[in-house]
């Protein structure tokens, strides 16, 4: 088993080797590099600090091997008929989306798909475009390429890197992870802008991307909203919840 092990840990290499947390956990199959991420992340001092380590360090080599394979599994499961994501080792199927769920990425994606089109900006994919990050694959509510990273995309790409700018719209099903493990992966991954839409609350938050955090830039109920990553987007926050203040925003772009 520690044979496996090891051969399985060789190629468990992330993707984003900048990424202090995954890092970690590459860094443990190759003892002699352990120092330099000693030195980045507090995680290892407080592993290193118990006698057990060695054991740890094995125990976790053996559940991302394991991990690795149920991810492989998720590829060769997976279809375009169902929205589903590869979370911290689990496959987790989303219900179907709910009528005002759909209505609100179906304005947002009318509203900058349009204004990204219209000034040749980049790439806009909504919901069933999967990006693989190191650990995880998500498919958020609406994703954004700029022109540089769009042009480098293959026809039948079915995987994506980080995108620019994630919105997520929350639900009572999402919002923990929402609010939790993709937040921080996002912001892990160097995604600079991260939008919240909450339909209850009928408001948007905004947060950017600063030393390897978010930090809430606004919170808006109503009000223009304007995009940091798509330059000149800008557009009333209630044009997400009203189908007459969309139609005004949408006419403010195809002019």
């Amino acid at each position: 088993m520690l044979l496996q092990s090891k051969k399985c840990c060789e190629n468990f290499a992330p993707a984003f080797p900048q990424i202090s947390f995954e890092l970690f956990f590459s860094y443990i199959c190759n003892g002699s590099k352990l120092q330099k991420i000693h030195m980045r992340n507090p995680l290892i001092d407080e592993i290193l600090s118990r006698p057990e380590a060695p054991q740890l360090i094995e125990e976790v080599k053996k559940a991302l091997c394991l991990e690795k394979e149920k991810r492989e599994q998720f590829y060769q499961t997976i279809t375009d008929q169902e929205k589903a994501e590869f979370i911290n080792g689990e496959m987790i199927m989303h219900s179907p989306a709910t009528w005002q769920h759909s209505q609100i990425v179906g304005r947002l994606n009318q509203l900058i798909k349009t204004y990204v089109d219209v000034n040749n900006l980049g790439y806009v994919g909504t919901e069933k475009v999967m990006i693989r990050l190191t650990r995880n694959d998500y498919e958020p509510d609406l994703i954004f390429f700029k022109t540089e990273k769009a042009n480098q995309f293959k026809p039948d790409q079915l995987l994506f890197p980080a995108p620019d700018f994630i919105v997520e719209v929350l639900s009572k099903s999402t919002e923990n992870r929402d609010r939790g493990v993709k937040f921080n992966d996002y912001a892990a991954h160097q995604v600079p802008e991260y939008w919240l839409v909450d339909p209850d609350a009928k408001s948007v938050e905004q947060y950017l991307l600063q030393e390897q955090s978010y930090h809430l830039q606004v919170k808006l109920m109503s009000g223009m909203i304007q995009s940091e990553q798509i330059q000149g987007l800008k557009f009333e926050v209630e044009a997400l919840f009203d189908d007459q203040v969309n139609l005004q925003e949408l006419q403010k772009i195809i002019r």
